[in-house]
């Protein structure tokens, strides 16, 4: 058996680096969180602010709905008219195109994604189309139809109400525009390294004197 003393390993052999000190990081929590809980309430904040613009736009390109006042009755000018329909219409072709947008904001906003961004896209655009609808109905014709129909006349014309009648069309914008941010991610996203694919490049390359020696 040999006593002798130990040769010392070879002086290219592969050091490890040392763990890195304590830091207070770790007592008060993931720092990484925080910063997409704030980037999350940012972006929610900014988008939903922007549904003041779509509910301006629903209210300037919605069709009005005509009425006229015949015996001290209410009835549509037109029976066969579609304006209550195009005012669905509109909101949902301006919804789509604010989805498009604001997808693609969020992703130049943080191109790697992240749990943050997407949930304040979500709630965002909901709680924007949500401020659109009732900006809209706020600006928009009278609801009281007694009231309208009195100021208008026996037998004059006057705008109804505008009115959404399909409240489905309130995920319009929250979903396309997290449909545009995840389609952007899969194409012009970080690429996280496939299996095999190295994590570490030593400097010099490959073969530079901090890649692993053989013995």
């Amino acid at each position: 058996m040999n006593s002798g003393p130990t040769p010392p390993y070879d002086e290219q052999a592969v050091h490890y680096p040392a763990y890195p000190a304590y830091s207070e990081d770790l007592e008060s929590g993931n720092p990484g969180m925080r910063y997409e809980i704030r980037d999350g309430l940012l972006c929610a904040l900014v988008v939903a602010v922007l549904g003041v613009g779509l509910g301006l736009l629903w209210l300037w390109l919605a069709p009005r709905v005509p009425l006229v006042t015949v015996d001290n009755a209410v009835f549509l000018k037109d029976p066969e008219g579609e304006e209550a329909v195009g005012a669905d219409g509109t909101f949902v072709l301006l919804a789509l195109g604010f989805g498009v947008v604001t997808g693609a904001l969020a992703f130049l906003r943080s191109r790697a994604g992240g749990v943050g961004i997407v949930v304040g896209l979500a709630v965002g655009a909901l709680l924007g189309s949500v401020l659109a609808w009732r900006l809209g109905v706020w600006l928009g014709p009278s609801s009281d139809l007694v009231a309208a129909a009195k100021a208008a006349g026996p037998g004059k014309t006057f705008h109804g109400p505008l009115k959404l009648q399909a409240k489905s069309a309130l995920l319009v914008w929250p979903l396309l525009a997290l449909l545009m941010h995840l389609l952007l991610i899969g194409v012009f996203g970080k690429r996280e390294p496939e299996f095999g694919e190295p994590m570490f490049v030593p400097p010099g390359g490959p073969g530079g004197p901090g890649a692993p020696q053989s013995w």
